[in-house]
């Protein structure tokens, strides 16, 4: 696998060296994930059979010449230790790292805070990959725009609906030659549905630099009296307020960089016209799961199991789960370790983990069934599908927001006959009675 670079060819013809960074994020970061975040790290949660960063990890692996990837966070070094050790031996010529935050520093600040760490080996560019995010990541082609173009920063973007798009950063581009003129985060008007994606591909001539001046315009700014506005309780990069004006290195690139950068004529977008989502809340791990088994279903993946009259595929069976023959599974079902499907069962547009057991004749259908579950004989556990391109999972039922997707965390159990609808239950739990659109505590 060799590609050739045509431009920033080092003088001795050796071709410029490209790191990869995934941002990781931390504990505090993980609350819209929950209950599943409670028992497991959610860049760790398994979809379509693999961790959510493996997927980052393949792509990366895909383009020539990285020899390092750094992850940056703020969880325990210990959390990850067996996630890298398993991935240094399935990727052996990567090397990975682990480069731990002594708290919340934001996107840019991880980044400026690791320069030295990541400068190591004097790489040329360096992919960022927001580790919550489920695409192809089209990285070769982002660094064949990156050549062509000379540029110091390539983001990926994509088109959304109108309505979509004020949720996420707004791209203004030229659509002849890609360069980035203007970028919004999250306008409060309409001005573009080209959002960008959480991808990046910087020159590390370029990047620190930027990050540094945006640091030294805080720093010179003159101190205001301020409350922590509703934005920032919820944002899901800092902890709070206070943090921020603890340490002027809490910088976003999405809020405080990439709309400077838009000012530089060397800023380009790729644009995927592939799947892409956000995986945000626990229910977002649903679609995530689906857009991975249909991409690795459309790649010939030995890995998922072959079609029958009762395996619609895309679906992924771990080898150590046991499915009765009986059982009707798929389309979009990953299957983990150790599962047991007993006869009659129904299960679809779901997520099964591991230890759990799905008895007779029961039906699941747009859930995630949490670790060491059990659903009952005749029981029925279901979602409401949303529109495939639709970027949220909530709906409105009644007048109030419900989670479409049903979840039940860690060792509940679901009793015979009993249906379950829209509901996030939380670990440990037993539904005896028939509920809909709650979150049971």
């Amino acid at each position: 696998m060799s590609l050739e670079i045509p431009h920033r060819a080092k003088a001795n013809g050796a071709t410029a060296s490209t790191k990869a960074v995934i941002l990781v994020g931390g504990p505090s970061r993980g609350t819209r994930f929950r209950p599943l975040s409670l028992d497991l790290p959610k860049p760790l949660f398994e979809v379509a059979g693999h961790p959510i960063i493996w997927h980052c990890l393949t792509a990366i692996a895909k383009v020539p010449h990285i020899q390092e990837v750094c992850m940056i966070g703020y969880y325990d070094e210990s959390v990850f230790r067996d996630f890298i050790k398993d991935s240094s031996k399935e990727f052996p010529q990567i090397k990975i790292v682990y480069l731990r935050e002594y708290q919340a520093l934001g996107t840019a600040g991880g980044l400026y805070h690791f320069r030295d760490a990541i400068l190591k080996g004097r790489p040329e560019r360096f992919f960022v990959l927001n580790a919550d995010v489920c695409c192809s990541f089209p990285l070769n082609d982002m660094l064949k725009l990156f050549e062509d173009k000379d540029a110091e920063a390539v983001i990926l973007g994509t088109r959304v609906t109108e309505d979509a798009a004020s949720n996420f950063g707004c791209i203004v581009s030229d659509a002849h030659s890609k360069r980035v003129l203007h970028y919004v985060e999250k306008p409060e008007s309409h001005i573009s549905n080209l959002i960008n994606c959480g991808v990046y591909l910087f020159s590390t001539d370029s990047i620190f630099p930027s990050i540094r001046s945006a640091i030294k315009k805080r720093t010179d700014r003159p101190r205001l009296l301020s409350y922590p506005s509703s934005e920032n309780l919820e944002s899901s990069f800092f902890q709070d307020d206070d943090e921020e004006s603890k340490n002027s290195e809490v910088l976003r690139l999405e809020q405080d960089i990439l709309s400077d950068m838009a000012d530089s004529k060397q800023f380009y977008v790729h644009e995927t016209k592939d799947f892409w989502r956000q995986i945000k809340t626990a229910g977002s791990a649903v679609p995530a799961n689906a857009l991975y088994l249909q991409k690795a279903w459309q790649s010939g993946s030995s890995e998922l199991a072959a079609p029958s009259a009762n395996i619609l595929p895309p679906v992924f069976i771990h080898p150590t789960a046991t499915v009765d023959p009986t059982a009707k599974i798929g389309p979009n079902v990953s299957i983990g370790p150790r599962v047991t499907v007993g006869p009659g069962v129904r299960i679809k547009e779901a997520i099964v983990l591991e230890d759990s057991e799905i008895k007779h004749d029961s039906c699941v259908l747009y859930s995630i069934i949490g670790w060491n579950s059990r659903v009952g004989a005749w029981a029925r556990v279901e979602g409401t599908p949303t529109p495939v391109n639709s970027h949220t999972t909530s709906i409105v039922k009644n007048g109030v927001k419900v989670q479409s997707i049903t979840i039940l965390g860690k060792e509940c159990g679901v009793g015979d006959e009993v249906r379950v609808q829209n509901c996030v239950c939380l670990p440990f739990k037993e539904l005896k009675r028939d509920v809909a659109n709650e979150v049971i505590m």
